[in-house]
Order: C-alpha cells, then sequence, then structure tokens
C-alpha cells in the first residue's frame, strides 16, 4: 500500500518555519520595551506576511525542481526515460538536475543497445535451421521459432500454449525423445521422406527469478550424409587416380603391341588386342562416369521451364505426365535433367510397362515436389536401405552410380529425395527442390 501524503507540504512548512524564526524574535523585542497589545499586533502581523512572502519567493525554486524530480523518477519507474528537466541553475538543486538528465540519456542509450540487440538475437533464432523451445517452470512455452514451429507442424504461434498439449500432439519419435528428458539423438519418420537424424540439447536456466528450460533440435540428416559423400568422393577420387596412371601406360603398351602383331601373320593376336582395347574403353567410361559424381559443379540456378524440359524427356523416354499450373522452381536445369533421366530410366528398367510410368510435379510451401513411379518390382527393405549408396546395384551391369548421382544432384540443391514401395506394387522415387533465394524472401509465415 502507499504511504499516506504528509498532512503539510514541504512549502507550507518552509513558511511555517520562517514565520516562527521571525515572531520569536520580534514578540522578544515587543516584550523587553513593553509594546502595548495593538502595536504587537500589527507589527506580528506585519512580520508574518514578510516572512510568508519571503519564504514563498525562496522555496518556490526548490519545490518545483523536487517535483520536477519526482516526475522524472516516476518516468524511470514506468520505463520512460526520453523526459529531461529544464532547470540548469548553477546551485546544488541545478547541479542534481544535471546529473538526473545525464543518468537519463545513459540509459536511454543503453536501452536502445539492449533493444538492438534482442532484434538481432530475434533475428538470427527466427532464421536459424535449429528448432527452439523455451518453456517456464508452469509448462508455459514462453519462445518458440519458426523452426520449432515447422518440426511440431503448428500453424501458428506456439508462445502461451502449455507444452504438455504440445507433446500430445506431436509425432510419437519426437514425444518419446522429450520424454525422455535428456540429450542425445533420435529419429524421425515421416511417410512423405526417408528417416530423419536429430539431436537434442536440454538446458535449465533461470530467468526473470523463476527456472526456464531449454529445448534445441538439431537435424543431422544432411550433415551426416554429406559427411557420407564426401567420404565415397574421397574413395572415388583415390580408384579413379590409380586407374588412370594405369590405363595411361596400358593404352601406350597397347598401340605398340598392335604396330608390332601387323608383322605377324597371327589372326588370334588382333582379336586378343581387340578385347583389350574394349575393356581399356570400358575402364575409361567407368573413370569418367565415377568422376562425374565426384566432381559434380555447383549448381547455378536458374528458372525451369519445366513444359520445354519434360516435353524433351517425353520425346526420349514413354511416361505419363501430371504438372500443376504455375510451378515456379530455380534450380540447375542441366543437373535437374540429369536426375529425371536417371529416374525414369530406372523406372523403366525396372519391368514396369511404359504405360504405368508417371511423373508428377507439384509446388505447395516446402518448394517443389517431383515424383516418379512405375509399377515395377519395388524394392525390398535392405536394398531400399542402401540404394542411394555409390558402388551399390542390384543389376548385373550396373555401376551403382544413377541413384548415387540423383542424391548428390538433389543435396547439392539443399532438397530431399527418398525412396517409397507403393502400395499396390511398384517404387515411388519423391524428390522435393526447395525453394530459390528470391521464393524464401517472399515466403510470408504465419
Amino acid at each position: 500500500m502507499e504511504k499516506n501524503k504528509p498532512a503539510l507540504s514541504l512549502t507550507r512548512k518552509i513558511v511555517l518555519i520562517c514565520n516562527i524564526s521571525a515572531l520569536i524574535p520580534v514578540w522578544l523585542i515587543c516584550w523587553l520595551t513593553h509594546l502595548s497589545w495593538p502595536s504587537l499586533l500589527i507589527t506580528t502581523l506585519l512580520t508574518s506576511l514578510l516572512a510568508s512572502y519571503l519564504s514563498f519567493r525562496l522555496s518556490g525554486t526548490l519545490v518545483q525542481g523536487i517535483h520536477s524530480l519526482e516526475t522524472g523518477l516516476l518516468n524511470f519507474k514506468d520505463g520512460e526515460l526520453a523526459t529531461l528537466l529544464a532547470y540548469n541553475g548553477n546551485d546544488e538543486l541545478g547541479r542534481l538536475c544535471q546529473l538526473y538528465n545525464q543518468t537519463a540519456k545513459q540509459l536511454r542509450q543503453e536501452k536502445q543497445w539492449i533493444y538492438q540487440r534482442e532484434l538481432m538475437l530475434d533475428k538470427v533464432l527466427q532464421s536459424s535451421p535449429q528448432a527452439v523451445i523455451l518453456k517456464n517452470d508452469k509448462g508455459f512455452i514462453v519462445y518458440s521459432n519458426y523452426s520449432a514451429r515447422d518440426l511440431f507442424n503448428a500453424k501458428t504461434a506456439l508462445e502461451g500454449s502449455q507444452f504438455a498439449h504440445l507433446l500430445e500432439n506431436a509425432h510419437p519419435q519426437l514425444n518419446n525423445a522429450l520424454t525422455r528428458g535428456s540429450d542425445g539423438l533420435f529419429t524421425l519418420d515421416t511417410e512423405d521422406q526417408e528417416s530423419q537424424a536429430w539431436h537434442l540439447s536440454t538446458g535449465k536456466l533461470l530467468l526473470n527469478n523463476q527456472y526456464h528450460y531449454l529445448y534445441v533440435f538439431k537435424q543431422l540428416t544432411r550433415e551426416l550424409s554429406r559427411q557420407e559423400v564426401e567420404v565415397w568422393k574421397k574413395v572415388i577420387r583415390i580408384i579413379s587416380h590409380e586407374l588412370n596412371n594405369s590405363l595411361g601406360p596400358m593404352s601406350s603398351m597397347l598401340h605398340s603391341g598392335q604396330l608390332l602383331s601387323e608383322k605377324v601373320d597371327e589372326p588370334r593376336l588382333s582379336r586378343v588386342f581387340a578385347t583389350i582395347s574394349e575393356r581399356i574403353k570400358h575402364l575409361n567410361d567407368f573413370v569418367q562416369g565415377y568422376g562425374k559424381f565426384a566432381k559434380l559443379p555447383t549448381p547455378q540456378p536458374s528458372a525451369i521451364n519445366w513444359q520445354v524440359l519434360l516435353t524433351q524427356l517425353q520425346n526420349q523416354w514413354c511416361f505419363m505426365l501430371d504438372i500443376s499450373n504455375d510451378v515456379h522452381t530455380l534450380a540447375d536445369p542441366t543437373q535437374v535433367e540429369q536426375l529425371l533421366i536417371n529416374l525414369i530410366k530406372n523406372a523403366h528398367e525396372s519391368g514396369s510397362a511404359s504405360e504405368h510410368i508417371s511423373v508428377t510435379v507439384t509446388q505447395n510451401i516446402k518448394g517443389t515436389h517431383i515424383s516418379v513411379n512405375d509399377q515395377g518390382k519395388g524394392m525390398s527393405e535392405q536394398v531400399m536401405a542402401n540404394a542411394l549408396i555409390p558402388f551399390y546395384s542390384t543389376k548385373v551391369a550396373g555401376s551403382g552410380l544413377g541413384l548415387a548421382l540423383c542424391r548428390e544432384i538433389v543435396e547439392a540443391h539443399h532438397g530431399q529425395i527418398s525412396l517409397h514401395n507403393r502400395k499396390h506394387g511398384g517404387l515411388s522415387v519423391h524428390v522435393i527442390l526447395p525453394h530459390g533465394p528470391n521464393k524464401q524472401s517472399q515466403k510470408s509465415r504465419n
């Protein structure tokens, strides 16, 4: 409760003190001089009026300054730091008002700096690919970023909602990871994407005298895939280097042997040299093919004309086409074409009839979705788990490069590729190419 205001204001107290201080010596003089009562009353009245006038004049500036300081401190209490005091006299009150103004300016600068840092921190957190959630000890979410909203498939902001209610609607594997309450890895299996590897970090901090709990989710799928692909690329470069070192001398010796064989009348030598030449050519093609995978150039994004691209592919391969209107994609046209050629070629080699092979292209807020479907034999779980790894192939003459190159192209575009067996037989390869930089900047978020 606020304290009761004093009965006498500061001005009244000053006037009262001045009057008492002035009247005591006057009454003493009157008593010593034996003045009459009328003279004593007149003298007392005149002395009181003069003392009151002088006290009002002398205390007015002091009282006004004190009221200004009180108003300024009340503004401080309300967080208002823009008000400054106008009094600048060369006295104690002036120096006090000057100190107040300096403090207000410094606090205002520090408040602006803190506000700017908060804006920068919020911008960094909102743009971070890591999902961040902060809840208080009452179980309410007090902060979350856009990545957290995407992770929990929320259409609105999470702030203000109960964390327990969020868990009820979360993916079971995500729910289990949060219920466990400790740092570690976990996987998320979704229908339209491959399994994703996530890492959960938890922390406890004291904020505004209240304990808060921090959850940070980091997706490791792309990083693990990138490390895996880098290892394969290194192996391929070593193998290619060693093969090239051997193929060069072999080609030279083959040419010399063919020249010498012309002087010998032996038909079998021609067949031997022809076989060696054919195998050297095959090895050269093999090395070049894997070199293309190991040295995939950086994508050069541009607007893709899907109608032209898919029409050209239909001239080479037979497939059904289903494409939505107004699909806008920024990607490397050459690499996307190579991606589709490999997927359509695999669909034809799956044993599926041509009329059952289809290519579907759609678009939503996540990007461009490409599906290549067939009605072939499909894949077993073991084959599907290794299909995107270089060198792995179930074909007798396969190099194990097709799907691995598709994966490298998709991940170079920061996209996703996944394989799924269809309910009525066959395989569906699903690719997501995210929006390009221009689209990302224009994409609105709730």
